[in-house]
């Protein structure tokens, strides 16, 4: 395959959905950045034609955030010459806003060869891919003592499927949570070990996944760790994509992988909070509200459902309402 030739999607056409959320400032003005700032993540080969358009804002300039991939998109042969066109790439970028810049690097040496680039300062962070106990603590060693970066370990080896490991791993993580600003559910690998993929007009809730997911959630999320859903696979199904990102929603996940621009807009659509649920949450964060209410039929206790009414809160403010 001719090294510059374009992925099979289609990166550079007119981004046309309506945008869905307020400008957010990037990682070195915008301490206050949570996960629920990340909505569609698109990710980019590295050796793509127009990583530079991309990378800047002139194409998908509304895109939410990038990762720009160096990993499983990139054959070992192409790697020099995609290190390379990242790095012409974070030579051209200046600071912007509305957009989220990550590099998915490939090991620990490559991630070393990133953060000596010129203009890797403008990148908000990396994603750590295969993550474990095992793998961890080289890239930790890679990065700059308070460099700053935001990390997003990926979840996708083995490890995944013993919950020992997994236990293991979220203890490895203890010493840099605060830069932890989600981690990722790498769902085709999974699925790979154990032999499968994905099928259009199937859910992840419909594969072994399923409980795996609601495994990690219940080891995670109690513990502040965000998770965000897999990619699905398959372009221009918005029907399934967006059933799977209500099923996310509902699982505890938040944030979604996108592998073409067209999938951002229903998965962000879904990131919209229901006007009930909205004046619900509202209700339950009013002070001086009682400690237990009904409201619009929904009993409301102020000690417990406190942390879901800020999390609707908050995702009206980025996304709007729903009708």
């Amino acid at each position: 395959m001719n090294l510059f030739e374009p992925p099979p999607f289609d990166y550079t056409s007119d981004y046309s959905a309506q945008q869905l959320y307020a400008p957010l400032k990037s990682r070195s003005s915008a301490p206050h950045l949570t996960h629920l700032h990340l909505g569609a993540s698109l990710y980019v080969p590295c050796n793509h034609p127009h990583l530079v358009e991309i990378a800047r804002g002139d194409k998908l300039s509304e895109v939410r955030s990038l990762i720009f991939c160096l990993e499983d998109s990139i054959e070992e042969s192409q790697l020099e010459a995609a290190l390379h066109n990242l790095e012409r790439t974070l030579k051209t970028l200046e600071p912007r806003t509305g957009c989220l810049r990550f590099v998915r690097v490939r090991n620990p040496e490559v991630l070393r060869w990133v953060l000596g680039m010129e203009g890797v300062d403008l990148l908000d962070g990396f994603v750590l891919p295969k993550i474990s106990t095992l793998t961890l603590g080289s890239y930790l060693l890679a990065l700059p003592e308070h460099s700053g970066f935001w990390l997003m370990p990926t979840l996708e080896t083995r490890d995944v499927f013993e919950e020992s490991r997994m236990l293991e791993l979220r203890g490895a993580l203890e010493g840099v949570k605060h830069q932890v600003l989600s981690l990722r559910i790498g769902g085709n690998d999974l699925l790979n070990l154990l032999g499968l993929r994905r099928l259009r007009g199937k859910t992840l809730y419909q594969t072994p996944l399923s409980s795996v997911v609601s495994k990690l959630v219940s080891i995670f999320k109690p513990h502040g760790y965000n998770l965000s859903s897999p990619v699905y696979d398959i372009a221009h199904d918005p029907e399934t994509l967006t059933l799977e990102t209500r099923l996310d929603l509902e699982h505890g996940l938040f944030g979604k992988t996108a592998i073409h621009p067209s999938q951002i807009a229903p998965i962000e659509a879904e990131y919209r909070v229901n006007p009930l649920e909205l004046r619900v949450a509202e209700a339950t964060l009013k002070e001086g509200a009682p400690a237990v209410f009904l409201l619009e039929n929904h009993m409301c206790e102020v000690a417990t459902h406190k942390n879901w009414a800020l999390e609707m809160c908050s995702r009206a403010e980025i996304y709007g309402v729903k009708g």
